[in-house]
């Protein structure tokens, strides 16, 4: 019997959102993959979030918020919206010690930003403050950032940045509290300057609020000389969603 197959008898694969029964290990149920607000068809070019009644062409569409936000970045997508299933599976991913959804999400985040990776970027994940990794004990965005890597060829270098201080987390802060909470926080990693330096570069995290970390983080690439730069995350928080 084969290692997989002993190991499925003895531990069935279970749903990423559920945990009822699937045929095969880091997938979703049919059950949750319904109610999983996967971003398809028309999305904001900079934020990546879904805008129904509108139609995906050679047009760029740009959402109300980033007319109003300026976005020093120069394309965005997601794979979800951050809400049912999508909401659940970030909070498993970051907050329950369950790196398996990154694995899972790999892919997603490659079909959702096919746009962003067509001339060889290099991956880029937001860099956690090495106190804050020490706790968790791992990057759940250096995780979503390998995943992509793999599911999209490309290559992935999980300490391009480093974050200078610890911040407080961003949870409750209005949009003007968490740009201030993040300003000068993040820089390149001086010992990766030269890999960063002129290469295309996807920025990767779990979620996008108001993007003042894509901001920080971005505006620290291009300062060492990286461009164009484009942010990934898994999820998108959008209102009425």
């Amino acid at each position: 019997m084969r290692l997989q197959t002993l190991l499925h008898a003895v531990f069935p694969p279970e749903c990423l959102g559920c945990g009822a029964r699937v045929e095969t290990d880091f997938s979703i149920c049919a059950h949750c993959w319904s109610d999983t607000p996967f971003i398809f068809g028309a999305c904001c070019d900079l934020c990546g979030v879904g805008l129904p009644g509108q139609i995906a062409g050679d047009e760029r569409l740009i959402c109300e918020e980033c007319h109003v936000i300026a976005r020093p970045w120069a394309q965005g997508r997601a794979a979800m919206h951050y809400a049912g299933v999508g909401r659940t599976l970030v909070l498993g991913l970051k907050h329950g010690d369950r790196a398996e959804i990154a694995r899972a999400a790999g892919p997603w985040m490659a079909r959702a930003g096919a746009a962003l990776l067509g001339d060889d970027p290099l991956i880029v994940p937001v860099p956690l403050h090495w106190r804050r990794l020490a706790a968790r004990r791992f990057n759940q965005a250096a995780l979503l950032a390998k995943a992509l890597a793999g599911a999209s060829g490309c290559d992935w270098l999980p300490d391009a940045l480093l974050r200078a201080r610890p911040t407080p987390t961003q949870d409750g802060r209005d949009r003007e509290e968490r740009f201030r909470n993040l300003d000068a926080a993040i820089g390149v990693n001086p010992r990766r300057a030269s890999q960063v330096r002129g290469r295309a570069i996807v920025l990767v995290d779990d979620v996008m609020t108001s993007g003042a970390t894509f901001s920080v983080a971005t505006q620290a690439l291009l300062a060492g000389g990286a461009g164009p730069v484009r942010v990934m995350a898994l999820a998108r928080v959008a209102r009425d969603v």
